[in-house]
């Protein structure tokens, strides 16, 4: 059975989450944005085996501590995503966190992520789906048998995420929302990058941005 842990994390509240098979107590971390103490404490409370690290994007709040974290992890477990075109954003990390008083590294993941892909997320294939509009190579991960979708900052609950950076695109993120997210059906759950979760169903009918 698949377990899921979510620990918000830097003054942005960042929903890191923790995702783990509770047979095996083996899983992944998905979006550590910083304070890896906490992170590591969390992992350690659970007695969790990490085999991999995965970024839905490159934003400091969700990559941010992504590389101090695989290195103080057991093994090294790879950083896997987000989609190529935000390397950019992973390759300033540190300049985005300096903006804020903040610290990060920067990073190259251990592997790039494209539409159509699958990652295994402590034993489950999540399928791979390419989202731009918050962050050109923005991704979301779903599982479908499970109803579940990982979507990052795409969409909130009552919300969808900020397109206000000189590369947003409000129309973009719309549109793979209409078209990508919605048609995975209304009782998909999901867990997002910040605030409470919700499902597609709820957001379909109820989410002001998404009756524009």
């Amino acid at each position: 059975m698949l377990k899921a842990a979510i620990i918000p994390v830097t003054p942005f509240q960042q929903n890191c989450a923790l995702l783990w098979d509770e047979a095996s107590l083996r899983g992944s971390v998905i979006d550590p944005g910083g304070e890896v103490d906490r992170i590591l404490t969390a992992i350690g409370e659970l007695k969790l085996s990490i085999d991999s690290i995965l970024l839905t994007h490159g934003h400091m709040d969700h990559a941010g501590g992504a590389a101090e974290l695989k290195e103080a992890l057991p093994g090294t477990p790879p950083v896997i995503g987000p989609d190529r075109r935000d390397e950019f954003l992973l390759e300033g990390l540190e300049a985005q966190a300096a903006k804020y008083g903040m610290a990060a590294r920067n990073l190259v993941p251990d592997r790039w992520l494209t539409e159509g892909e699958s990652v295994a997320i402590a034993g489950e294939e999540f399928g791979v789906l390419h989202c731009p509009g918050h962050t050109p190579g923005h991704v979301v991960f779903v599982q479908p048998g499970l109803r579940l979708a990982l979507v990052g900052d795409v969409i909130f609950r009552g919300s969808v995420g900020r397109t206000d950076f000189p590369y947003g695109d409000h129309e973009a993120l719309l549109a793979a929302i209409h078209g990508k997210l919605l048609p995975l059906g209304d009782d998909i759950a999901f867990l997002c990058g910040h605030g409470p979760g919700s499902t597609l169903g709820h957001e379909r009918v109820r989410n002001p941005f998404l009756r524009e």
